[in-house]
């Protein structure tokens, strides 16, 4: 009687055992399948953020600059000392001054019976007076003329200087503007880069952990499985009759 009763314990305990592995089984089936489920679905989301990365692209193209907004103002400038005019007033104040002291002379001469050659020497002095009256203006047009060609040298000089000024200007800004536009666009490139970078890391972390879970979740399906075969022997077992040992 006794080792009926033990037969009929042996054989319920089995059963629960056949029925928990059953039941795990199924358990970590189900597991099994949601996590290839999810494991599928976050390879094909980790596709589509690979087939949807941005473009390698090019910081250079497209560079532009605003040497535009700089101007050449060598056109302004001007030689103060091009059109110098001769001083001549002074110089024909003296000879109207010589005129009519040689008129007035010579009516003197003629007024007390004078001698021709009185008036032969006064009109010599009047010619020379009036050829140093031409010198004069001679030698001021002269210095006017150096003056004239020493401004222009000073001018060919400034215009040269402002233009050495400008297409440096010009240089600078259209490398500024190079340097700009290429760190902005590298800037950008980098920041979206990093952002998909971790996107993609993060999805595909999130992957590597359904495939370790699909992985853990079929061994536990095993196992139970495992685990029912060996309830079924038992009770097998438990339904073979016991043979009384010999004394």
């Amino acid at each position: 009687m006794a080792a009926i009763t033990t037969a009929v314990a042996a054989g319920i305990g089995a059963a629960a055992q056949v029925a928990g592995g059953i039941a795990g089984a199924n358990a970590a089936g189900k597991a099994a399948r949601r996590a290839g489920s999810e494991k599928d679905r976050l390879g094909r989301q980790l596709e589509e953020l690979e087939k949807s990365r941005q473009d390698v692209i090019n910081p250079y193209e497209n560079v532009s600059s605003l040497d535009g907004m700089i101007s050449d103002t060598s056109g302004n400038l001007n030689n103060p000392m091009a059109n110098l005019g001769v001083a001549t007033q002074a110089a024909e104040f003296q000879a109207e001054q010589a005129d009519i002291s040689l008129a007035n002379t010579l009516d003197t001469l003629q007024a007390s019976g004078a001698s021709a050659g009185g008036a032969t020497a006064l009109a010599q002095a009047a010619i020379a007076s009036k050829k140093g009256i031409s010198a004069s203006i001679e030698q001021q047009e002269k210095s006017n003329a150096d003056k004239a060609a020493q401004g222009e040298q000073n001018l060919q000089a400034m215009k040269q200087q402002e233009a050495v000024r400008v297409q440096g200007a010009r240089m600078g800004e259209a490398q500024r503007m190079q340097n700009v536009d290429v760190a902005g666009k590298e800037f950008m490139y980098q920041e979206t880069e990093a952002r998909e970078t971790a996107k993609m890391n993060r999805v595909a972390g999130q992957q590597a952990g359904a495939k370790q879970a699909e992985i853990q979740a079929r061994q536990d399906k095993s196992a139970a499985i495992g685990g029912a075969i060996s309830g079924i022997g038992n009770i097998a077992t438990s339904l073979i009759p016991s043979v009384p040992g010999k004394t």
